[in-house]
């Protein structure tokens, strides 16, 4: 690896920040979705749904977060789809860069926007009534949790950028990631869905990371959840990054 590898990804991940930027509609757009799912059920479906919580927002805050990250990262596949298409690729790699910088940049920019996205659903979540006794280090770990995850999901969209065949498929593959918060304990508690739709919910990686920022939230103590989801989220971060990095060398070989 270069010496050189973290001046490399600053300049390149500045590169592509300030690409967000002059069009913030990225960012805007990545949040607007998963802030109508929260007015919808907040202000429509909110009254019939029983979750033990005096205000529905505070138990759907979290699910809407992790829907916002699906779709956040989809973004990031199309960026480097178009890089590798553009031919921007070779003209980094005709100079005395780190490689690797050039996958790193995307990642970091990926969390960097996702963030963004975040703040501005947290925003419009205090507007309606979301209120938390979370602690400082609850907070630091609900930080952590959802910057794991997003980490772990923009490796895998580097596998789609990477491996995609139009833009359409670099971007398609975060639907099913999308879709898995529906099926998990998001919007309504596990122990009101039907068998089989129950023990899946119970045993994907949405439902622990969404108890364990509900407890955080809540100040409840926290039990087997967060050991499931940093499994989770450490188990697809590691077998993405391999398969990213494999597939990079295989492109740039």
């Amino acid at each position: 690896m270069s010496t050189h590898f973290f001046g490399d990804t600053a300049v390149l991940l500045g590169r592509s920040m300030r690409h967000i930027f002059r069009s913030a509609d990225t960012i805007i757009t990545t949040a607007i979705t998963p802030i109508a799912l929260m007015l919808l059920f907040v202000y429509v479906f909110g009254g019939a749904i029983k979750t033990g919580t005096e205000n529905y927002v505070n138990y759907l805050l979290p699910g809407i977060m992790l829907i916002a990250i699906a779709s956040g990262i989809a973004y990031t596949a199309v960026r480097l789809f178009t890089d590798m298409k553009s031919g921007i690729f070779e003209r980094f790699h005709s100079m005395p860069i780190a490689r690797s910088s050039v996958l790193w940049a995307h990642v970091l920019t990926s969390l960097v926007a996702n963030g963004l996205s975040l703040v501005i659903i947290m925003l419009v979540a205090l507007l309606m009534g979301f209120r938390t006794s979370a602690s400082l280090p609850s907070w630091l770990a609900v930080i952590g949790i959802l910057a794991l995850f997003t980490l772990a999901l923009t490796w895998l969209a580097i596998i789609a950028g990477l491996t995609a065949k139009s833009v359409d498929g670099a971007g398609g593959f975060s639907y099913p990631l999308i879709f898995l918060p529906f099926i998990s304990s998001a919007f309504v508690p596990t122990a009101t869905m039907p068998g089989p739709v129950r023990a899946f919910a119970e045993n994907q990686p949405v439902t622990s990371i969404v108890n364990t920022i509900q407890d955080l939230f809540e100040q409840r103590p926290i039990g087997s959840d967060i050991w499931v989801a940093l499994a989770w989220c450490l188990g697809i971060l590691v077998l993405a990054y391999f398969f990213a990095t494999a597939a990079y060398r295989r492109r740039i070989s």
